[in-house]
């Protein structure tokens, strides 16, 4: 029923030509059906050499994006900017077969406020991101907004928050990203939270519950692969998790011990997880 997918942050950041050249035969060797490209600049990589590349080795694509300091839809002057770069991410997207372009895309990752202020900064937000979406859909991609931890947001961290942000904006052009990391800190059920999400999730990424090996941790993965199917997602489960050689992801996935014996084996032993765990659901 699922494709099965990897980060190339598992092994670096930022991607470029040369890191996905040499990555994306060994994740095709491994068996993986679909590899997730982060945008964490634009002109880190060429999205049609990319498109080539991924052809010729039988693998799709996803497309993630990045929100570090100076990224913001809410309550800053890089508005306009921000603007332009998520909506060169949506044409990333279209250019590599990507029909997402998912992640936190409403504030900088570590950006807080106190509960009183949310409703505010949620209409900003529709506002603001209302002809990202109306460009998304018109390429024929959705943004999948993703609810992020405590530790690294206070504006959307649950399924119910993401809901309640993005109503009313054009739905052809937004969907939901869900991370198993973040509803398992965030969401008193992460099962609930799914079926909650329904028809509205565009993308999921799945790691153990601290980051590394899926299946090596104490999620309930038949519950949540069940609800997953139940509410009709049909899209790739791609693995994410982070390297500790680049110190800006790091610090801000608090990537701060090995998750895994190597990055290779989280991936290659998160795929055989998940084949196995999905496997009746097949057919």
């Amino acid at each position: 029923m699922w494709d099965i997918g990897v980060s190339t942050w598992v092994w670096a950041s930022p991607l470029t030509d040369d890191v996905l050249s040499v990555l994306a035969p060994r994740i095709r060797a491994w068996g993986f059906d679909v590899v997730e490209l982060p945008v964490e600049n634009p002109g880190d990589w060429d999205p049609h050499r990319a498109a080539g590349l991924l052809a010729a080795l039988g693998l799709k694509a996803t497309v993630c994006l990045v929100m570090p300091p100076g990224r913001d839809l809410v309550e800053s002057d890089a508005v306009t900017e921000t603007q332009d770069y998520l909506r060169h991410v949506v044409d990333v997207a279209a250019v590599v077969g990507s029909g997402v372009a998912a992640g936190p895309a409403y504030s900088a990752v570590g950006r807080t406020w106190r509960i009183g202020h949310r409703p505010g900064i949620y209409a900003q937000l529709r506002a603001n991101l209302a002809p990202v979406v109306e460009h998304a859909a018109s390429k024929g991609v959705r943004i999948a907004v993703e609810p992020l931890n405590r530790y690294e947001t206070s504006l959307i961290n649950t399924v119910g928050q993401a809901l309640e942000a993005l109503d009313g904006l054009p739905e052809e052009g937004w969907g939901l990203a869900l991370d198993t990391y973040h509803a398992n800190i965030e969401e008193s059920s992460p099962v609930e939270a799914i079926r909650t999400a329904g028809a509205r999730i565009a993308h999921v990424q799945v790691c153990a519950n601290d980051r590394g090996t899926p299946g090596r941790d104490h999620q309930d993965w038949p519950a949540v692969l069940r609800a997953l199917a139940g509410a009709g997602y049909r899209g790739p489960l791609c693995i994410e998790s982070f390297t500790p050689d680049n110190a800006a992801i790091a610090t801000a996935a608090s990537i701060w011990r090995p998750l895994a014996e190597s990055p290779d084996a989280l991936a290659a032993d998160g795929l055989a997880f998940l084949r196995g765990a999905t496997a009746p659901f097949t057919g």
